[in-house]
């Protein structure tokens, strides 16, 4: 369950706090850079899509990691999906967040510590209509696998 804060794992690869690791996919570390670089100007629209860009502290490694993700608003939260494609696994961003829910955000040029949980219960079906909204392949992900695909509410910290 995502929404507890936890201790972030220590070690030598997490030791530096400005060390960022972005994705080892090539498509998404370009936009990752692009979007860096820019401050949002450019990639924030991806593909027709909004796109902000998460940062995890790896619940192994303690090493921070970025990845550039489709999102939705509910009100002031964000909301992503740990779709991965529909794959079987949760994506390892998503359980870096169940590790270490306090992540930090970067939405256009707004960078900004956020604390994440996972969608459950009634609120569920709601935010899920409005992700797949959103981005509508997300249904066909659903479809590919036996997992429930999560919803997560990032939420501003004050």
């Amino acid at each position: 369950m995502i929404d507890e804060p936890q201790e972030p794992p220590t070690g030598t690869q997490g030791d530096d706090p400005t060390e960022v690791a972005d994705s080892p996919v090539e498509w998404i570390n370009d936009h990752i850079q692009q979007y860096v670089e820019t401050g949002g100007a450019e990639g924030a629209d991806y593909l027709g899509y909004r796109a902000l860009l998460l940062t995890t502290v790896g619940r192994r490694s303690g090493v921070r990691r970025r990845t550039a993700l489709y999102y939705g608003q509910d009100g002031d939260d964000h909301l992503v999906v740990a779709s991965r494609g529909g794959d079987p696994n949760h994506p390892a961003w998503y359980l870096n967040l169940d590790a270490n829910p306090e992540v930090e955000v970067q939405v256009d040029g707004d960078v900004f510590t956020a604390r994440a949980r996972t969608v459950e219960g009634a609120e569920r079906p709601r935010l899920w209509k409005l992700m797949v909204a959103t981005f509508p392949r997300y249904a066909e992900y659903q479809e590919k696998t036996t997992r429930q695909i999560p919803v997560v509410v990032l939420r501003r910290v004050v």
